[in-house]
Order: C-alpha cells, then sequence, then structure tokens
C-alpha cells in the first residue's frame, strides 16, 4: 500500500512539471471538496452532501466581472463515494465562457485496526465545453481617429477564429490522507490533485496548444483547543506551468452550546494576490460561509484594494446533531 501512495503522490508532482498556464480558481477552495481533490468524493459522516458556490470577481475594474458558480453532490457507499460536479464561469465583454460537468468516484482505504488512519482515492472525469463570442470584441485596427476616436466594428479585425466553441475531454485524480479519531486533540491531513491529465488541445484558431495539468497540494491539521473551540491552520500550493500560487491560511469554530450553532470564521493570505476573510455560521445540517478578497496585487492600485466576493452554502443530509459528538475532525 504504501509503494502504491508513493508512486501516484510522484505521478501527480510529475505532471505539474509540464503545465503552462492557469486555471480559474475559488478562494474559499475547500468548500468545494470536489473541486479541490477529487479524492475527497464521499468522505463525509452523512448520507450525502449538496453544495453550492458563487463567486464574483474584478467587479471594480472590469465592465463585465468574472462570475464563477459551482453546484455539486456526493455520498458514501461502503468504503466507495460518488459524486457529481458542474461549474460555469464567465468572464469580459466577449462572453468567455467556461462550463465543465465532472462525475467523481473515490475509494477509502483504513491503515490501521482501529481505523484512525485512511487514505483515499479519486477520478473524476467528464468534459468541458468553452465558448467566445469574437464578434463583441473590438480590435487595434478597428480604431480611428475621427470625431475624437472610435471602433469601428463594420471594419475586419482580421482575427482568423476557426470556431466559436470547443468541447475538452476532462480528466483528474487524487489522493488524500487524513487522521479521523474521534475526540483526538489533533486531526492532521493531506492531500495531492491533479487535473486535466490528458491535456486536451484548447484553442479558437486551430493552434497547437494543449492545456496544462494543474496540480494541488493542501495540507492542514484541525486543533480541537476544547470541545467548543477548533482551529484549523492550512496550507494549498498550486502548480500550472509558469503560474505558482501559495496560499496560507488559518480557520477557527466555536460552538455555542444554549443556541446549538458553530460561528465560524477565517483569514487567507494568498502570496502576492490576496487577503481574504471569511465568516460563517454552522446549525444543525447546514453550513453557510460569505468571503471577500481584497486585492494586494500590482492592480490594487486600480481595483482600490477590492477584487472579489465568495458565497459558500452546504446541506449535510442525515448528520448526527453536533451535541453528540465533542470533536467530530473535519477536513
Amino acid at each position: 500500500m504504501k509503494k502504491i501512495i508513493k508512486a501516484f503522490f510522484v505521478i501527480l508532482i510529475a505532471f505539474g512539471n509540464v503545465a503552462k498556464a492557469q486555471d480559474f480558481h475559488l478562494s474559499l477552495y475547500d468548500c468545494a471538496p470536489l473541486f479541490l481533490n477529487p479524492a475527497m468524493t464521499g468522505v463525509i459522516d452523512a448520507k450525502f452532501r449538496v453544495h453550492a458556490q458563487y463567486r464574483n470577481q474584478w467587479n471594480s475594474v472590469a465592465y463585465k466581472p468574472f462570475n464563477t458558480a459551482l453546484i455539486s453532490a456526493d455520498m458514501p457507499k461502503g468504503k466507495w463515494g460518488f459524486g457529481i460536479q458542474v461549474i460555469n464561469m464567465r468572464a469580459g465583454i466577449g462572453n468567455y465562457n467556461v462550463f465543465q460537468a465532472m462525475l467523481s468516484a473515490g475509494y477509502t482505504v483504513p491503515l490501521d485496526k482501529k481505523k484512525s488512519h485512511h487514505v483515499s482515492f479519486g477520478l473524476q472525469g467528464g468534459f468541458t465545453q468553452k465558448s467566445v463570442e469574437y464578434k463583441l470584441y473590438t480590435w487595434d485596427n478597428q480604431y480611428t481617429g475621427a470625431n475624437g476616436g472610435s471602433f469601428n466594428t463594420e471594419v475586419s479585425s482580421n482575427e482568423n477564429f476557426k470556431r466559436q466553441s470547443q468541447m475538452l475531454p476532462q480528466l483528474n485524480a487524487g489522493v488524500l490522507y487524513y487522521y479521523a479519531k474521534q475526540q483526538s486533540r489533533i486531526n492532521p491531513f493531506l492531500g495531492v490533485s491533479g487535473f486535466n491529465l490528458t491535456r486536451p488541445k484548447e484553442t479558437f484558431f486551430d493552434q497547437a496548444n494543449y492545456l496544462p495539468i494543474r496540480v494541488y497540494t493542501h495540507a492542514g491539521v484541525r486543533v480541537n483547543i476544547s470541545e467548543l473551540l477548533f482551529a484549523i491552520p492550512k496550507v494549498l500550493i498550486m502548480n500550472q506551468g509558469s503560474a505558482f500560487e501559495q496560499t496560507y491560511a488559518l480557520d477557527a469554530g466555536y460552538f455555542f452550546k444554549n443556541d446549538k450553532f458553530f460561528l465560524l470564521a477565517g483569514f487567507t493570505y494568498r502570496a502576492k494576490d490576496a487577503s481574504i476573510v471569511y465568516a460563517g455560521l454552522r446549525k444543525d445540517n447546514y453550513i453557510f460561509k460569505l468571503g471577500y478578497d481584497f486585492n494586494t496585487s500590482t492592480l490594487k492600485t486600480a481595483s482600490k484594494t477590492r477584487g472579489a466576493f465568495e458565497l459558500s452554502f452546504t446541506y449535510l443530509a442525515g448528520k448526527k446533531s453536533v451535541t453528540e459528538i465533542k470533536n467530530c475532525p473535519r477536513l
């Protein structure tokens, strides 16, 4: 088993070395487990999980901001987990759109007799459809200086678009280790996931442009400070070609016994890009989070530090009441 796990990590990291660009991403990344790592499919102490997330970015600097919407559902079945995820991203005046539909399967293996240490493998497959309305764009050669300057869209752009839409196959995989002993002081976890593993050809011009592989490495530990208070320091590292992203975060939750709900909060720093804060609430089987990105990149002068806001909602069906479990580890 150790040799299999080691080989899986080596393959995913090796894939990351051939990547050359960057996919869209989320700031509240682990709110959407199937987006973060296919190995997290069905890794829940509930009958099934339904999740929805929405992100609005660059509203302060773009005529048409970037919008990302995601919905997913997954469920455990013995050692197996099964799930589905649908994502749609829309950006810019040309209505560049990315629609993705994925099916996921995961398999979890306990590493010890007490079933405290677990490793989970996941595979995800589906398709991505990308489209753009290129006729909505304006180009340098369409500019005229007459009457103070304007764009004449009747002039040919001389851009040789071969298509407005394309369909790409999608294959992702991941592996996850986690320590799930109940009422433990600490519960660590570590995962690696790879996306775009088949490197499909992506172009509107029939060029030899292949979608690069994206690799996530994520790790953290839930620290159960008391029966009422927990903290989760965590890190996410993303590689995709020349794009390299480091994210460091600290989540916390406090349980109010009388009202039987968790107050959630967190701070995330994405190096050379943004500082993210979020607040949330967990009541019974429902989890809600609201986050905001404060832009810290070189664009901050134009954006006035305004970046994005993000909403997350999760429903866990058939989950035990939080009052029945003192310290239930969370990923």
